[in-house]
């Protein structure tokens, strides 16, 4: 069966998308969705471009005027309303100096669905080259799977865990394929963290439109979350365009089957709903 669902994508209230709601909407229901989320940025304490890098970001570059996204979500439910549903979702940027921040944002408004993803690791995104200045890359990999650990033990108002080995996408070499073996210990920390407290992870198609040969997370990861008793899992492409929302969908019914799953989940008032594969 096909997915249906999209749960992951930003628009012109992220800051780094500039496509507006109403595109996002009509390509969804051209690619045959019925249903959507919108899981807008929002990340306290980003970081400063570095210095030299084209793309200049600050700490404001990822702070979500929830308002006005909400405001903006409603009137396009209102418009489509019957054509396809449109969750209100969020990412959320963990850093464990903000973990009180994201914890009193999350409670402002009552949302569907809340991602929660790592995008920065010891004050560096590692979208920038220089993250990986000074350190192997299996340095910087097994670096972040212990910081996203550790946060997601103090921060718990979320629902699934965004593209989980997003890190190995920006390796220098250009080789983004790794070891699960050389990595599980911690990432089995993280499974049974996120089981434990009724938490999911997510597929995210982005790997595969960003040329990797596998999505996020890779197979092992998602077998290895499987046997350790996972069942959440959402699908989402990361969409920031319109031309991008649902890349790859086709090949996700097999891969999670293949990895041991029977449904995927879609999320609404923060509770999974689960739909047969």
């Amino acid at each position: 069966m096909a997915i249906l669902a999209d749960c992951h994508m930003h628009s012109h209230h992220s800051g780094d998308s500039d496509a507006s709601m109403e595109s996002m909407i009509e390509s969804a229901i051209n690619a045959g969705l019925e249903t959507i989320s919108f899981t807008e940025h929002q990340d306290f304490d980003y970081p400063k471009s570095p210095e030299g890098e084209t793309e200049f970001c600050d700490e404001n570059s990822f702070m979500l005027n929830a308002d006005s996204y909400l405001y903006e979500l409603l009137s396009m439910r209102e418009k489509y309303k019957g054509k396809i549903r449109i969750e209100f979702g969020l990412e959320v940027g963990l850093q464990q100096s903000c973990v009180k921040k994201n914890l009193i944002f999350c409670k402002d408004h009552e949302y569907d669905f809340i991602i929660a993803s790592l995008h920065v690791v010891g004050g560096k995104d590692p979208y920038y080259k220089s993250f990986f200045e000074g350190r192997s890359e299996k340095e910087a990999l097994t670096e972040y799977f212990k910081e996203y650990y550790e946060n997601i033990k103090k921060f718990h108002n979320f629902d699934v865990l965004g593209h989980l080995d997003y890190l190995v996408r920006y390796f220098p070499s250009g080789n983004h394929e790794y070891n699960y073996s050389e990595y599980g210990d911690i990432i089995d920390e993280i499974f049974k963290h996120l089981i434990e407290n009724e938490k999911g992870i997510e597929i995210n198609t982005k790997a595969m439109s960003k040329g990797m040969k596998e999505f996020h997370p890779c197979m092992a990861a998602l077998k290895r979350y499987r046997e350790l008793g996972g069942e959440i899992v959402t699908v989402g492409s990361d969409a920031h365009k319109p031309e991008n929302i649902a890349d790859h969908f086709d090949k996700v019914p097999d891969v999670l089957k293949e990895a041991g799953f029977k449904y995927y989940c879609i999320y609404e008032n923060r509770l999974p709903e689960y739909h047969k594969l």
